[in-house]
């Protein structure tokens, strides 16, 4: 059951980039799994390709320790880049050859593409295999390149006892699929779980002639086994496979939304709570130090002078949490730093740290750390763009905070809700070991229950 693991020599250190998919029971397997690489000239960027037999185990559970590892490889990046299709010997652990034991690589330049494509094929009437049950088919596809080499570009899922199989739809990038001037293999076979399995048909086609089904038509082919063809006067075919979806999807950019006039909107929110300590002590993380900013003050500044740039009138609402503050001193978690309720906008981010260092001298750090008010503070503005249909806004909110928050629950029901309208990403800074949570995303699907269909949280 042979499964591949790709490691890259990294300060003296191996570290995996990718594993394939296990393939059940072969001893010739071709994997379908592309392993996306960077490439950088001026850099050795050395590679160990090892070949594991899974042995039942699947390829996200398959460790290099528990797996029996089959044969490897070392080579550079750049040999295989400069041949595009290298094939070498596997050696055994001890640096021996593996008898009979090849692994052929073959690489591709793959630029950035935002262009996918979005494919559904079902089977029609296939030739049974079994003697005591139908076929269990699945489907390859094989990009045709010059020199007519071939490359697997995908291979369906199998589906089990059926003549008529209706395959999941799959999205895959343009470039990787095809070149829209070359052909373009199907082959079908009965999967065996003794990983030989039966050959029962292919046809060739084109992207171009894949395209009729975008128009909401289907595109059907004769599953020809030539074998029969060639020995059968009366063989019409193995069955069909249709093509019922063929959808083209452009995936806009970040850049696409900036260059179109997508505006960023930030917003800062400062954690005042008791647990930074006393502002007046230089062990403080609120202490001003006229040497050099504190961390508050970093963390907002790295951050802040990087959003400022795609702000067009630089202005920023920014709020503090946690604190007492005059003339009543009750604790509240959403107060405006300049202590202007209406207008807690600051003049760029220097103004944004000039409020900052004006506000603590005037409030009682206090407690606890509640995040999930100031959430629903930023996110009620957004929500209410987003019923308008015309979001133009891309909003940012950067929370800093001192250690564990208090209300995490609630801040995460808060960052989901947020996560169902324009508010785009949710930061959240640790200070002082300034770990980052982004809740990222562009524009949300209409409100539901649940997590965001987006990725909600990416660790930086």
């Amino acid at each position: 059951d042979p499964c591949l693991i790709i490691q890259l020599l990294s300060d003296g250190q191996w570290n995996e980039v990718g594993r394939s998919e296990v393939l059940r029971g072969s001893r010739n397997p071709v994997f379908a799994h592309v392993f996306a690489l960077d490439y950088f000239f001026e850099e050795m960027q050395n590679l160990k390709f090892q070949v594991f037999d899974a042995d039942g185990e699947s390829d996200a559970d398959l460790g290099c320790e528990s797996g029996m590892l089959m044969g490897l490889i070392e080579c550079s990046l750049g040999q295989i880049v400069s041949q595009t299709k290298v094939t070498k010997e596997l050696l055994l652990p001890n640096g021996e050859i593996l008898e009979n034991s090849t692994i052929t690589i073959e690489t591709e330049e793959v630029s950035r593409t935002n262009e996918f494509v979005q494919l559904e094929f079902c089977g029609q009437e296939l030739d049974d295999k079994d003697f005591f049950s139908k076929s269990d088919p699945f489907l390859e596809i094989y990009k045709v390149s010059i020199g007519e080499s071939e490359n697997l570009v995908w291979r369906t899922e199998v589906v089990k006892n059926n003549l008529s199989p209706r395959w999941q739809p799959f999205r895959i990038s343009l470039q990787s699929f095809c070149d829209p001037d070359r052909p373009i293999r199907c082959v079908v076979y009965d999967h065996d779980s003794s990983g030989k399995h039966d050959y029962i048909g292919e046809f060739s086609t084109s992207f171009q002639e894949m395209l009729q089904a975008s128009s909401g038509g289907e595109v059907k082919w004769d599953c020809i086994n030539q074998k029969y063809q060639e020995k059968k006067k009366n063989y019409k075919n193995s069955g069909y496979i249709v093509l019922t979806q063929c959808k083209m999807e452009k995936v806009h950019t970040f850049l696409d939304y900036i260059m179109g006039g997508l505006q960023i909107s930030f917003t800062v929110a400062i954690d005042f709570t008791a647990s930074n300590g006393d502002p007046r002590s230089e062990h403080s993380l609120h202490f001003i130090n006229p040497r050099e900013p504190n961390e508050y003050l970093k963390t907002l500044s790295s951050v802040g002078e990087i959003c400022q740039d795609y702000d067009s009138d630089k202005r920023f609402p920014a709020f503090g949490f946690g604190a007492r503050i005059p003339p009543d001193f009750e604790v509240t978690h959403d107060f405006a730093i300049n202590f202007d309720p209406e207008n807690p906008e600051c003049e760029k981010i220097l103004g944004v740290i000039e409020a900052y260092k004006r506000c603590l001298p005037q409030i009682e750090l206090y407690g606890p750390t509640n995040v999930a008010p100031i959430i629903n503070k930023v996110a009620g503005p957004a929500a209410e763009e987003e019923k308008s249909g015309m979001p133009t806004k891309y909003r940012v909110l950067l929370i800093l905070t001192d250690g564990v928050v208090s209300d995490m629950p609630e801040a995460c029901d808060a960052i989901v809700r947020a996560g169902h309208n324009a508010l785009a990403k949710t930061v959240l800074a640790e200070v002082p070991r300034q770990d980052v949570i982004w809740h990222h995303g562009h524009r949300a699907p209409p409100p539901r229950k649940g997590p965001p269909s987006r990725p909600s949280l990416i660790f930086a």
